[in-house]
């Protein structure tokens, strides 16, 4: 039961029963904000940087998408079957790639011609 005064719109009187309800619902909302930071498109565009950020730091961002959310989560990329994906290439013409690569990789590791350098000598190259 509850029971409001007109002018100041304060409850008089609030049972237990709706205490706990209104203590569960503020537990929710915080908790709820504390797991997922939820975005229209046009806030996520303002500071895409920062959320995408935060999502790589495994915090739970999502986007709002009409009655969709869009999770942002950092996720492991393995380009295992890229070639097969994209080229429509088999699973023979992938590996017959791989040993062709190898091969040449070696050859020219052989030859002196593929060298290894540090990101500094890199630098100095482009200068």
């Amino acid at each position: 039961m509850r029971l409001e005064c007109d002018r100041a719109r304060q409850p008089l009187f609030v049972s237990p029963l709706q205490q706990d309800g209104n203590e569960l619902d503020r537990i929710h909302e915080e908790r709820y904000k504390d797991y997922m930071k939820t975005l229209t498109i046009t806030e996520a565009k303002k500071n895409l940087g920062k959320w995408l950020s935060a999502a790589s730091r495994g915090e739970d961002v999502g986007i709002i998408i009409g009655a969709d959310i869009i999770a942002l989560r950092k996720t492991e990329v393995e380009s295992t079957d890229y070639a097969q994906r994209i080229y429509e290439a088999t699973p023979e013409q992938v590996m017959a790639l791989e040993k062709a690569t190898d091969r040449r990789y070696r050859r020219l590791k052989h030859s002196k011609k593929l060298v290894t350098v540090t990101a500094e000598q890199l630098r100095k190259m482009f200068e």
